[in-house]
């Protein structure tokens, strides 16, 4: 097995043909389909379907896929660094919709001149996060664990070699627009919650309910907006009345000063917010100064 046959299978099931693969590749389309025969000759497995329409993954290819994007990604940033001579260090997070994690990314890289650095900031869906750390395209990940969703998470965590780290607990907030009726209450159940529109992250097609990015289960609620970004969310509480679950740690800064956090009076449990790492791999100095100012941060709310 090869980086270059890693390469080519990388390719195939992106472009889903064969001759589109070779054509990306330069290579005649026959030395292609018999790199990848010798290559699965090699592993004992088939890792694509091959028809008239194209190919596509056997359940073989898409795991074994999952492993050689993750060592050809590694392979690709050894040879970005050491050797096309480009000195532009990279540092990229993944995260669940926290406004604090975006504004402890800011304070990091206040303190870079980004000049010499490359840097990236994902607020994506749960499942999203995770692969993201797992095949190195964010070195962090940021999420929460509860009772409801720590074994299926943690489960994930351990397959894809990734280590939790515990940064925060908090209990559970309604997060609304202060003009909303139940903004001024000390507290609010979820009866009184459920005359209004409940927002919630929209986590595509994987949407399994351990992925949720919020700690209630709100399968069973009468009204559900989904929303796949966090402005999206804000305008909707502010036009619809909605409302969505939080930590409570707001950040004025980046959303303004127009939303409030309303305790939940219901028992709903506690979510530990930390982040997410590669299992054996120590952070970068950009890695080490970000997780510090999320601390800083957390421990000034």
């Amino acid at each position: 097995m090869t980086l270059q046959q890693l390469h080519y299978t990388i390719t195939i099931s992106e472009c889903g043909s064969m001759n589109k693969a070779a054509e990306i590749l330069y290579i005649a389309q026959p030395s292609l389909t018999s790199a990848v025969k010798e290559l699965e000759r090699e592993l004992g497995i088939t890792i694509f379907h091959r028809s008239g329409k194209g190919v596509t993954l056997t359940a073989d290819g898409a795991e074994f896929l999952t492993y050689a994007r993750q060592v050809f990604q590694q392979y690709e940033v050894l040879q970005e660094r050491y050797i096309s001579g480009k000195t532009r260090k990279k540092f990229g997070v993944s995260t669940q919709h926290y406004s604090f994690a975006v504004q402890a990314f800011i304070g990091m890289v206040q303190e870079y001149d980004t000049y010499d650095y490359e840097f990236a900031i994902r607020e994506t869906k749960t499942a999203e996060v995770i692969e993201d750390v797992a095949n190195l395209r964010s070195e962090i990940g940021i999420l929460y664990l509860s009772d409801f969703n720590r074994q299926m998470i943690c489960r994930l965590l351990q397959t894809q070699q990734l280590v939790f780290h515990k940064l925060i607990e908090c209990g559970v907030f309604a997060y609304l627009a202060e003009e909303h009726p139940l903004a001024g209450k000390e507290s609010v159940t979820i009866a009184e919650l459920s005359d209004y529109p409940c927002l919630t992250f929209e986590q595509g097609d994987r949407s399994s309910l351990y992925f949720a990015e919020e700690i209630v289960n709100t399968a069973d609620f009468a009204r559900v907006i989904k929303a796949s970004d966090r402005s999206t969310m804000l305008n909707l509480m502010k036009g619809l009345q909605g409302y969505t679950f939080c930590s409570g740690i707001i950040c004025g800064e980046l959303n303004g000063d127009g939303y409030r956090a309303v305790p939940i009076a219901d028992e709903t449990g506690i979510m530990e917010v930390g982040y997410i790492t590669k299992k054996n791999m120590m952070l970068s100095e950009m890695g080490e100064r970000y997780v510090e100012k999320l601390i800083a941060y957390l421990q000034q709310q």
